[in-house]
Formats: structure tokens, C-alpha cells, sequence
């Protein structure tokens, strides 16, 4: 590509790619300070405890003088969430792939060792030699190349036999190590762009809705070739070899094993304590992403079928179709010279608005003065009204959760129908629902069977509800209730 063609792509890429926008943000060095900590232990974080840890990090930040800002941590959270820098699903925030590669490119600056490239050659030989293998067309060629390789295999397996046991030096073994921590460091990033791909996939299927005319079946047809084509890409390929790996048992096994075999060894001394926690849960790491990339895959899945039966499809393409008739129409007035001040006789059902011509239709600019001429003033009351005070009469559900807590440190685990034998419920369905986003807080568990619940409203009626039968328990609760995400 030319220097044309280059600059035009990196400028591109400066002014689009998340992660460009990311190291280039004025304050990136404690966004990306924040990330790595909250993310150092697990993959997935409450947005509650999230918002809590960021405000304390601010406060701290804050009265030291290296972060002056006045800024709150939702604030920064939901701005990061729409950059693209974080996601938020279930109320719950991961990484994104940009966020990644933002993090990976810091500590590739700090971590950089020459002394890696013996392993990179290795690795790139056997690669080589294992590609050449599988594309050789010629099967002389292919033999040859696989006695080469046997006989290399049956002359380490005579030297041990002979009592020969070559060791690595501390180098070798220092490089080896680091290069097996860095290629499994980027495993996570494989699962990040399948998650963006993932949702790439649903706009543009929606998009797709939209634009064409397709009956339900052409549109099912279309999602099954969008899955079909996901797995083909460089990500979806890497999800699909590893989901593999892992549905495999015996693989499974003697890889973890082998993993806590390196880790029990001298050499993982040449690691920090955080990369040897990492490799040594790396297996339990990548099972919980490959269970949430099929979350999102679907959650991608019901959220399009419930936009298709929900005739939001149909409407958004009536919606499309008006707004091209109405361009059409602007148009065909401009072609044919109509004057933009010729007054009609239009009236648009929607109230006391009128319009005398098209160039009358203004949008009203944010800048224009408000007309006050007709605006009374009125003295502020002291006192509430009682229509006020009814609508701060809410249920809390910080507080439903510590009357929860008491009621299974007295009584043991319960179900939701058990705790409100306990404490009736005086606040109809709104205190019910407490109940239940504070089991789903918890995790607690759900039974196949459904219970009643008898509630009372705040005007006295009984009301009878049939919900899930969910079982709390004590251990299920954090130390500090408060962290948890309601």
C-alpha cells in the first residue's frame, strides 16, 4: 500500500478505533489504571461494586492532587460504557476487545525482553513445519517430512533411555516460561472480538430487517448464514478451536495438569505472583468466557426473535417507508421551482399548532430566549403535599436485603414464600419484586417448582402472586451487603 493509502487508514484508525481513543484520552493513565485493577482478579465485576471502588479511587485520587477531578464515577462508567471501553450486561461490566488491546500495548512497553526471541523462533519453526505438513500436496513430501520429524521424536527417546537427560539452562527456562504467560495472555482478546462481532452481527441483521421487505423465514435463513459465516472469521475460529479443547475431556485434563506441574516447579519463580495466579487459573478463565460469549450469543438470539414477533421490525420499516416518501416528495417540489413561502392550508391534528408554509416549520434552536409573557409565579410551599410524600412512600431495597439477611441468620435457608411468612408483605407487588431482585443478587438458587406468595397492597387488598421458587441462604450474601448490585 502506498504512503497515501497508509496514511489514510492510520488516520482512519486515530479517529475511529476505541482502543486509539482510549491511550490518546486525556486522563487514559487512570482509566487504564482502573481497568487493570478491577479486572486484575476477575472477569466480570457488579456495576455496583464497580461505582464504589472508582468513587473511592477519585476521593483518594482527589485529596492527593494527582486527579482533580469533580466528576462522579457513574458518570465516568457510563461514558467509558459508551465508548467502548467497557461493557455492561446484566448489570454486570467486562473488558472490551479495546480496552484489551489497550492494556496488552502498556505491558508489552514494560515487559519487553530480547531475550524471547529463541522461543519466538522455535515456536515460529514448528509451526512452519507443521503447516508444510498439512499443505503438501505431494504425500512422498509429506512422509518425508513426518519420518524427519519421528526420528528427531526417537532420538530424544534414546538418549533418555541411555541416561542422557538434557536440561535447560535458567535462560532457556525464563524465556520459555514468559512465552507461554504471553501467548496465553492474549487468549482473552479471542473472545472479546467474538463478543463484538456478536453484536455487530445483531445490528446489522436489524438493519437488514429494516431495509428489505424479507419474510420471517428469509430472516432466519439469514441469521443461521451470519452464525455460520461468525465461526469462519480469525475470532470466531479461535472460540471454536478452544470450545473444542475444553469439550475434550482427556485434552482438558493433562493441560490443566501439566499447567500445575510447570507452576510446582523452580521456573515459575520467574513469573510475579499475579502472572503465576494467572496461568494457574487460566482453564477456570476460560471456561466463564466461553460461557458468556454464549450469553451474548443467546441473548443476541431471543433479543432479534422477540424483535421479529414483536412487530417492531414491521414498524420500523413503515417509519422508513414514510420518511422516503417524504424525501421523494421534497424532491419533486424543489425539481418543479415550488416557492417555500406559498401558504396551504395544511393542519396537523395534534393540537393548537398551525403552519402557513414549509419554511415556517423551524426547529426551535437552543439558543432562542423562552416566551415567560404567560408564566405566574407562584411562592414555593414549605409543606409537602401529600401526593409527594405518597411518592417518596417507597420500598428500599438495600433495606429488604438486610431484613432478609436477619430473617435466614435466625432462621436458616428459606424461599421467597417462607421469608414473607416471616415478615408479611405490606407494600403489594413493588415489595415482591424486592424480594426477588435480591434473590437474583445473590445468586440464589432457582427450583423447578413455582410458589405463592399473599401480599398485601397499600390500600388493604390481599393479592395471591405465583413466582419462581428460589432458595436463600446465608453464605450466599456478601460480608458487606451494601457491595452488592441492587
Amino acid at each position: 500500500m502506498s504512503f497515501q493509502g497508509l496514511q489514510a487508514k492510520y488516520r482512519r484508525l486515530f479517529a475511529e478505533h476505541a482502543a486509539w481513543k482510549l491511550l490518546r484520552a486525556d486522563n487514559a493513565p487512570y482509566i487504564l489504571a482502573f481497568i487493570a485493577d478491577l479486572f486484575s482478579e476477575e472477569s466480570e465485576i457488579p456495576y455496583g461494586r464497580a461505582r464504589i471502588m472508582l468513587d473511592a479511587e477519585i476521593e483518594r485520587s482527589r485529596e492527593l492532587g494527582i486527579w482533580p477531578t469533580e466528576t462522579s464515577a457513574a458518570t465516568y462508567l457510563n461514558q467509558w460504557i459508551r465508548t467502548g471501553w467497557l461493557r455492561e450486561m446484566d448489570d454486570s461490566l467486562t473488558k472490551t476487545d479495546a480496552s484489551e488491546i489497550a492494556l496488552r500495548f502498556c505491558k508489552g512497553l514494560d515487559e519487553r525482553n530480547s531475550g524471547t526471541t529463541a522461543s519466538h523462533l522455535r515456536i515460529v519453526q514448528e509451526a512452519v513445519r507443521d503447516l508444510a505438513v498439512a499443505i503438501s500436496p505431494n504425500v512422498d513430501e509429506r512422509v518425508t517430512l513426518l519420518e524427519s520429524k519421528k526420528a528427531e521424536i526417537q532420538r530424544e527417546i534414546d538418549a533418555l533411555q541411555a541416561g542422557v537427560v538434557p536440561e535447560l539452562s535458567e535462560v532457556e527456562q525464563r524465556e520459555r516460561i514468559r512465552e507461554i504467560y504471553q501467548l496465553a495472555s492474549v487468549l482473552t482478546g479471542d473472545f472479546r472480538r467474538v463478543e463484538d462481532e456478536i453484536r455487530v452481527l445483531d445490528k446489522e441483521l436489524r438493519v437488514q430487517i429494516i431495509e428489505g421487505d424479507a419474510s420471517r423465514g428469509d430472516i432466519l435463513l439469514s441469521v443461521m448464514e451470519k452464525e455460520a459465516l461468525l465461526s469462519t472469521t480469525e475470532a470466531g475460529s479461535a472460540f471454536e478451536g478452544f470450545f473444542q479443547l475444553l469439550c475434550d475431556q482427556n485434552r482438558s485434563m493433562e493441560f490443566r495438569e501439566q499447567l500445575r506441574s510447570i507452576l510446582n516447579r523452580p521456573v515459575a519463580k520467574q513469573l510475579s505472583g499475579s502472572q503465576q495466579q494467572f496461568l494457574n487459573q487460566l482453564m477456570r478463565e476460560l471456561s466463564r468466557e466461553s460461557d458468556r460469549v454464549f450469553r451474548i450469543r443467546r441473548r443476541t438470539e431471543e433479543g432479534l426473535r422477540s424483535y421479529i414477533e414483536s412487530g417492531a421490525a414491521a414498524e420500523n420499516q413503515a417509519v422508513d417507508r414514510l420518511l422516503s416518501k417524504l424525501e421523494r416528495q421534497a424532491v419533486v417540489l424543489r425539481d418543479e421551482g415550488v416557492d417555500l413561502k406559498t401558504e396551504t392550508a395544511l393542519s396537523l391534528p395534534v393540537g393548537p399548532i398551525e403552519i402557513k408554509s414549509p419554511e415556517s416549520m423551524r426547529l426551535r434552536n437552543p439558543d432562542d430566549k423562552l416566551d415567560t409573557s404567560g408564566v405566574e409565579e407562584k411562592a414555593n410551599s414549605r409543606e409537602p403535599s401529600s401526593h409527594v410524600l405518597d411518592c417518596l412512600d417507597a420500598v428500599q431495597v438495600r433495606e429488604i436485603a438486610h431484613l432478609t439477611f436477619d430473617s435466614l441468620k435466625e432462621h436458616g435457608p428459606m424461599s421467597i414464600a417462607g421469608l414473607a411468612a416471616k415478615n408479611p408483605l405490606k407494600s403489594g407487588l413493588e415489595e415482591l419484586v424486592a424480594y426477588l431482585r435480591v434473590a437474583k443478587a445473590v445468586g440464589a438458587t432457582a427450583l423447578e417448582q413455582k410458589e405463592d406468595v399473599a401480599l398485601m397492597d397499600k390500600q388493604g387488598v390481599i393479592l395471591k402472586a405465583s413466582i419462581p421458587t428460589y432458595l436463600l441462604s446465608l453464605d450466599l450474601f456478601p460480608e458487606d451487603i451494601d457491595e452488592l448490585a441492587l
